[in-house]
């Protein structure tokens, strides 16, 4: 009878003139048949059962439904009317009769009628009705009424406003507290219905999300009651025993004694509380992602508390730091130090940029890099992965801070006692630890130039980055070393955990070949890593061949032409073609990262990887009938020739509009195509070696200009010796050739050139010596005989 009356208790209001809603009184509503068959609306007075209201529902007046318990139409064009219902049952009961009369769905109807533009000026003020103006009245707290309590909390949850007004009557009448009274009634009654409608009543108030009754719910007096509560879930075929749990099982470790009460309730509130949300708070799956959110807010405001008054507490830091240093300190208890730090740099993460910045600082002050360095060099893996973690924190937070440390730690220390080298050290040494993606997450983030600061004083990237690829660099690479060097290597890296490791380093030194420019690439050419890497393409190495192509794969992506004439010069594309025959047919990974590799190269028109990979190992790719990507790689390569060969063409020709005739000879001085291609690509270290492919033309006749085998060219002279002070006489100058003697040196008869410069050819043409001087030979011994001379001028001429 009382979930009936409660069903159909409403409001009504009346718009007055001054377009306001007048509040006419609370009563009970009823739909009843008066004569014609006509369906009324009646609403009786609760306080004394006078008419408030009686409304015949009309087949074309438009009703409108909002908030899921308001009704609001139109009566007689003059008066608007509208009934608030406590409940949303009893607002769909009448709803669906009201739809029933004019012949509309209940459940897919909110207004019954169309409405003109009047009509729906007045819609608009029809939205102004204060839906929660009729405020929740709760039943008296007690036993016998916990029934009609939960009917009217969980009536309430559907409408915003209405949960916003059972929170004030939460508030206001002390609601919680008498909840709590009938809880210890109920449980020393063993009243087990009872206990699961409390239950029901606590889960609908935490779902209000209301931080003031959070406060009230979650204070000393009132926890263990609620947790208590939150037991007798109807779901349950028994209790949960939470507070045994928290009461028995849970220990408060106080490692250093804490001086401020304030300090220590807010931690055992947190913890609780912490409880609540990750046990006992309905899972995210079944309710809104955001229906707790407030919860989350609680408990994200007592950490940052906590880590505020921890910080203003000099005495808690101090001793904290001194017995992490100590020596003497069983390990126990060391670990437990260490994970009360961790603990406290966890709830940091509660405060925002500048005050983490500054809580990571005010640690740094009380020595807590040279702390980590001493935890991380124990040999417990317990406690140098709790320091792992800290140190972690201290990385994400402010790099700049942990490279300041490292970077000046060098000036003073042993490479082997630099905090950098400590952690690769035990990333290299115990692959497979808890700690190992941690220590590479931190190491990559120490050397990301993203996070590097540019000051007018210092450039932080240059300096951090030279200190670690002298100091660390090469330890973080002996993994690679082991794998692939050694009779040892393939039982190293058979090993799970040390293949692990390798792939591990590879992914950090992809990293640095991407966002690194001088220092990787001058480690990777003069410690040979990349041939060391290559190395894992070996069928032996099938589970980390992936891993090694990925990091060749990186390299060929910067387009490098330094990269390329390296990877070109030392063959390194063999090792990736080998392992890709070998693999056969086989659609696998490695199959497909080997056909993504040649298709970037064609793709991005790489000449120089398309001519190498063409003319060495072409043959090879065409063995295995794969896909188009060999065809046009080649066919890419040959469109590359054509074009070469008529740019060659055209030089070899000249311009069209003048005489090619053999008149003209070429100007010694120049180098020919070969000696340009040679000079702009080779590396400036073959310098050195000699030159086999530049002819010297002389009116039309190539004169072979290959050394004597006993005789080294020196370069050096070959480059810096003007051609024509070798050819002609001290005291004759031939002109250079112009615009404005070019006739003239067209007219002139070759003999008289000839006959000008002929002691000087003579050096060039006796006994086929080429046009350089030899580093052991003298100017005497090239002065030819002269009826040697004489015969060459009649040959000449």
């Amino acid at each position: 009878m009382l979930m009936a009356e409660n069903r159909r208790r409403v409001k009504v209001y009346v718009l007055n003139e001054e377009r306001q809603w007048d509040d006419k009184g609370t009563g009970h509503v009823s739909s009843t048949l008066l004569e014609e068959s006509v369906l009324t609306l009646i609403v009786q007075a609760e306080d004394d059962g006078s008419l408030l209201l009686e409304s015949k529902v009309q087949a074309d007046t438009a009703y409108h439904k909002q908030c899921e318990t308001l009704i609001v139409w139109s009566e007689n064009d003059t008066t608007e009317l509208a009934l608030s219902f406590q409940e949303r049952a009893g607002c769909d009961e009448i709803w669906a009769k009201i739809c029933q009369v004019q012949g509309k769905d209940p459940q897919t109807t909110t207004i019954t009628q169309e409405m003109d533009n009047e009509e729906n000026e007045e819609e608009e003020r029809f939205e102004d009705i204060p839906d929660a103006a009729m405020p929740i009245d709760l039943p008296p707290c007690e036993v016998s009424r916990l029934f009609e309590v939960r009917e009217v909390i969980e009536g309430a949850m559907n409408s915003p406003i209405r949960r916003e007004r059972l929170a004030v009557a939460l508030q206001s009448e002390n609601y919680i507290p008498q909840l709590i009274e009938i809880f210890h009634v109920c449980e020393d009654l063993e009243n087990t219905e009872d206990l699961h409608m409390l239950f029901d009543i606590f889960k609908s108030i935490f779902m209000l999300n209301k931080n003031a009754i959070f406060e009230i719910m979650f204070t000393e007096d009132y926890i263990f009651e609620v947790l208590g509560i939150l037991e007798y879930d109807p779901s349950l075929s028994e209790p949960a025993g939470h507070r045994q749990f928290i009461r028995d099982r849970a220990q408060f470790k106080e490692c250093i004694p804490f001086t401020n009460p304030t300090l220590l309730d807010k931690i055992h509130q947190t913890y609780r509380v912490q409880y609540i949300q990750d046990i006992v708070s309905p899972t995210p799956s079944v309710f809104e992602d955001n229906m707790l959110s407030t919860l989350s807010s609680f408990i994200f405001l007592n950490k940052a508390d906590i880590v505020s008054m921890l910080q203003e507490d000099e005495i808690f830091l101090t001793k904290l730091f001194q017995q992490l240093q100590d020596e003497n300190l069983d390990i126990a208890r060391r670990i437990d130090l260490a994970c009360l730090l961790r603990e406290f740099c966890n709830f940091s993460n509660t405060l925002q940029v500048q005050g983490r910045t500054s809580f990571l600082r005010s640690l740094a002050n009380k020595r807590l890099f040279p702390t980590l360095e001493f935890l991380l060099a124990i040999d417990v893996e317990e406690i140098w992965s709790v320091a792992a973690d800290i140190l972690s924190f201290a990385t994400d937070t402010n790099p700049s801070l942990v490279r300041d440390f490292m970077v000046q730690e060098a000036t003073s220390h042993d490479e082997d006692a630099l905090l950098v080298n400590i952690v690769i050290e035990r990333v290299v040494n115990h692959p497979g630890c808890n700690a190992e993606g941690t220590l590479f997450g931190l190491l990559r983030t120490l050397i990301d130039p993203e996070n590097m600061h540019r000051s007018l004083n210092r450039l932080e990237k240059s300096e951090f980055l030279q200190f670690f690829y002298k100091n660390a660099m090469h330890r973080l690479t002996e993994p690679i070393i082991l794998a692939t060097h050694g009779t040892e290597c393939l039982k190293y890296v058979s090993r799970t955990e040390n293949s692990s490791l390798v792939a591990s380093v590879l992914d950090v030194l992809s990293f640095a070949v991407e966002n690194h420019t001088y220092h990787v690439k001058n480690y990777i050419l003069s410690k040979e890593i990349l041939q060391k890497v290559l190395l894992l393409m070996n069928p032996r190495y099938s589970f980390l061949a992936l891993n090694a192509l990925k990091f060749f794969r990186k390299i060929v992506g910067l387009k490098d032409e330094f990269y390329n004439r390296y990877i070109i010069k030392f063959d390194l594309m063999s090792f990736v073609i080998d392992a890709f025959v070998k693999n056969g047919l086989k659609h696998n990974m490695l199959n497909s990262a080997v056909l993504e590799l040649l298709e970037f190269i064609k793709s991005e028109d790489i000449k120089t990887l398309i001519k190498y990979v063409c003319e060495k190992h072409i043959t090879k790719l065409m063995t295995v009938e794969q896909c188009s990507t060999f065809k046009a790689l080649r066919t890419k390569f040959e469109q590359q020739l054509e074009r070469e060969n008529a740019k060659k063409g055209e030089t070899i020709a000249g311009p069209k509009n003048f005489d090619t005739s053999n008149r003209f000879r070429r100007d010694a001085r120049d180098l020919d195509e070969n000696e340009e291609n040679y000079f702009n690509d080779e590396d400036p270290s073959d310098l050195n070696k000699p030159l086999y492919n530049s002819p010297l033309v002389v009116q039309n006749k190539v004169l072979d200009t290959k050394p004597p085998p006993n005789k080294v060219i020196n370069s050096e002279k070959v480059m810096t010796t003007p051609l024509e002070k070798v050819i002609t006489p001290s005291d004759k100058v031939i002109p250079t050739i112009n615009s404005t003697t070019l006739d003239k040196v067209i007219t002139t008869p070759l003999d008289k050139v000839m006959s000008s410069s002929l002691p000087a050819l003579d050096k060039v043409i006796s006994a086929s010596s080429p046009l350089v001087d030899y580093a052991d030979d003298s100017d005497e011994e090239d002065e030819p005989p002269l009826n040697k001379r004489q015969k060459m001028s009649s040959t000449v001429t």
